[in-house]
């Protein structure tokens, strides 16, 4: 399966076809999962803001995302009702948890890291709803994903324009390719259960 999305700026690896066909085979899963992804970047926009409270265009900028997160997260919460699935758990994959292993703990590097580390996951998630609302067959399904592709383009742009608001371009740039570089890694084994990040 082939796509004419462009290269998703700061991701080093491509999604490849195999989560595609896992996904598409998936939907009503995939889904439910993007459900849980919209609530937890609301929160992760939250608890940003709550741990550097006198960062001034921080705050302003992730109460705007956080905002758009839980607007999504009703949209979705939405379809699912319409389709008769009911809000339920499910396993994480290891994507999240292990992407965030690598923040590292002391300040200022913690904030640069956490900054780093959401805005790949809102690339990787800009990349992949491209991909559904290109090749789902699910007309509804394709167009309301193409219709969330613009925000998450802010949003990771929005984490990209903070991390070069506190920090040197320099460190900005050489500690993003070595998150990059770990997103990838962990991606570069399909998780057996479908998700947004498996």
């Amino acid at each position: 399966m082939g796509s004419s999305l462009p290269t998703i700026r700061f991701l080093q690896q491509p999604t490849s076809s195999a989560w595609l066909e896992q996904a598409l085979a998936n939907l009503d899963i995939v889904l439910l999962d993007h459900s849980h992804c919209e609530r937890k970047a609301a929160g992760v926009a939250l608890n940003l803001m709550f741990r550097y409270p006198s960062s001034a265009k921080l705050v302003r900028s992730l109460t705007a995302i956080a905002q758009e997160e839980l607007q999504h997260f009703e949209q979705v919460n939405q379809i699912l009702e319409r389709r008769g699935i009911p809000l339920a758990p499910l396993v994480p994959p290891p994507y999240g948890a292990t992407l965030n292993q690598q923040i590292r703990r002391d300040e200022p590097a913690r904030m640069l890291d956490a900054l780093l580390v959401s805005g790949l996951i809102e690339a990787r998630s800009h990349e992949r709803l491209g991909l559904l609302s290109e090749h789902c067959p699910d007309r509804e399904l394709a167009k309301f994903y193409r219709s969330l592709m613009a925000s998450e383009a802010r949003h990771y742009g929005a984490y990209w324009t903070l991390a070069d608001t506190y920090y040197e371009r320099s460190a900005l740039v050489e500690r993003l390719e070595t998150l990059a570089q770990a997103e990838s890694e962990i991606l570069s084994t399909l998780h057996p259960h479908p998700r947004i990040h498996s």
